[in-house]
């Protein structure tokens, strides 16, 4: 049964656009005004995601052939073209939405003191940014869903761009935003190949052009069973275009630049947002459009999955500049995420969506308290760093807590996401996931490298201005913004079960529909008679 129109899900990302908008406007009477406008915007976002967790039924039907959505809103568009204003929720994309809203929150938050120069328009790329993020995990029409994939990337730029800083290495921000752009875009026009020969292929099946989630599904389904090749060849367009965002080895090389000359919010939306994504996309449509061809290509992903966690973790330990080893160690953590999708089964697609929310927070807690340690001692070379524990007690708390989540402690929301991906794993890629495992060390280590190099040791002599007088600890509203991620992986190292119960049915059908490779079967007369019935909308 198809959910009635539900005006939240174009409110939700109406509300960052106008709010954004509205900060532009008004930044010439008072440049408090559009701080405190985008907080209220995105506090309205997060409201709207909590009344639709509260009113939406999130269970999973046996058998659906599509995802079973919790609220669909749809207008036509194009109609010449089969393009629609489609936008649906499930578990999956209900828990995105609201960990943009959280984070967009702390965004507005931690650029507070940062931002001094155009205020109002720092606050327009930042919310339209977020706008983008929130269109992306709701939109089902394909081309809907590219337009707003494409759409983020613009005020990303400009907020790297305009409000960045010089890197350690002496590159520009601007290099930076061009290096991120450029990257991002190339695999943009990749993936759009792969959407458009589906679009072709229906046309040439049906006589119809449709870029409909649900009609592309069973033309994905029919091309996977009746010419494997080509499947291959458009699973492959479109597992580049999220690849590059996640980021996967090789692909990684924007991520770093970006991180390190990126205002603390762009690092924010950066690593607590913009990479999840990349891995929503693949679980939206790569691995439920091309199950067999997916399958088939497991072991390559997971193998540069692997890579990049050992690599990411060799290059978190090299770095000296704290905002670029905790960009290294996302690289590193995206390994596991490509192991949970493509062993394909409930237990790690659940683990994945922890693992995804739980790193949101702690990424974004330790770039928000490089932005903080950055005001203080004005570096973030950590040779310059020693000593800092004495004179910061609050950050040197809140630093050593969130590097304990994001190396896996137990009790907080990473380990439980990393234990159940191990767990569900082992099974089918026994070797690949005891390798992963054995990374975690590797975690550990760059994590108490980082601890030890900030925080202890004696103050470096050029830095010893910095401490002739007592340095202000954090504020109030900085440890406000901290407590509410602390709060935040407590609850997912605790109790995961109240967000489990939620991505549930989404991650059911996801694990329904993959086909493991020594399962695979004919399946040509089945997604046939699929395409045949699917209602086109």
């Amino acid at each position: 049964m198809e959910a009635p129109n539900n005006i939240i899900l174009p409110a939700l990302i109406l509300v960052p656009f106008i709010a954004g908008f509205i900060c532009w406007i008004v930044d010439k009477l008072d440049d408090k005004l559009p701080r405190y406008i985008a907080l209220v915007g995105m506090l309205v976002t997060l409201g709207l995601t909590l009344a639709l967790w509260q009113s939406g039924t999130y269970q999973y039907e046996l058998g659906a052939q599509v995802p079973s959505w919790a609220a669909q809103f749809q207008l036509p568009w194009i109609q010449t073209l089969g393009i629609n204003i489609h936008l649906a929720v499930d578990g999956l994309s209900l828990l995105m939405v609201g960990l943009t809203a959280l984070l967009g929150i702390l965004a507005v938050g931690c650029s507070w003191g940062e931002i001094q120069k155009n205020v109002g328009f720092f606050h327009l790329n930042l919310l339209w940014s977020l706008g983008g993020v929130i269109g992306v995990f709701l939109a089902i029409d394909l081309f809907l869903f590219f337009f707003f994939w494409e759409m983020m990337l613009v005020p990303i730029y400009f907020l790297i761009a305009l409000w960045g800083h010089k890197g350690a290495d002496g590159k520009s921000r601007v290099y930076a935003a061009t290096k991120f752009f450029i990257y991002t875009q190339v695999a943009g026009l990749i993936m759009l190949i792969g959407i458009l020969g589906l679009v072709i292929y229906g046309y040439m099946l049906s006589g119809t052009i449709s870029f409909n989630y649900h009609y592309l599904l069973a033309v994905a389904n029919t091309l996977d069973a009746q010419l494997p090749a080509v499947a291959y060849a458009f699973m492959i367009c479109m597992f580049i275009g999220f690849a590059v965002k996640l980021p996967v080895f090789p692909l990684h090389g924007w991520l770093p630049d970006a991180h390190a000359q990126a205002p603390t919010a762009g690092s924010v939306d950066l690593a607590g947002i913009l990479i999840k994504t990349a891995a929503y996309g693949l679980l939206r449509f790569v691995i439920p459009f091309f199950p067999a061809a997916s399958a088939q290509f497991a072991d390559i992903a997971i193998i540069f999955g692997l890579i990049g966690i050992f690599y990411g973790a060799w290059c978190a330990f090299q770095q000296t500049d704290m905002k670029r080893l905790l960009a290294y160690t996302s690289i590193s953590h995206m390994g596991f995420v490509l192991l949970a999708i493509y062993a394909g089964n409930i237990l790690t697609y659940q683990g994945l969506m922890i693992m995804m929310l739980a790193h949101g927070l702690s990424s974004a807690a330790l770039f928000i308290m490089c932005g903080q340690v950055y005001e203080r001692v004005h570096t973030r070379d950590m040779r310059l760093m020693g000593g800092i524990r004495g004179q910061f007690p609050y950050l040197a708390f809140f630093l050593m807590f969130f590097v304990a989540a994001l190396v896996g402690i137990p009790g907080l929301g990473n380990f439980i996401g990393e234990f159940l991906i191990l767990m569900g794993s082992f099974n089918q890629f026994p070797v690949f996931t005891i390798i992963a495992a054995v990374s975690l060390v590797f975690a550990g280590l760059y994590g108490l490298i980082l601890i030890h190099k900030a925080l202890f040791g004696t103050p470096n002599e050029e830095q010893k201005q910095h401490y002739s007088n007592l340095l202000k600890d954090l504020d109030a509203r900085e440890i406000v913004i901290l407590l509410i991620c602390a709060v935040g992986l407590l609850w997912l190292g605790l109790y995961p079960q109240s967000f489990l119960d939620i991505s549930n049915s989404s991650m059911a059908w996801l694990a329904n529909s993959y086909i493991p490779v020594q399962e695979l079967v004919d399946v040509t007369e089945q997604v046939s008679t699929q395409l045949e019935n699917v209602e086109i909308q």
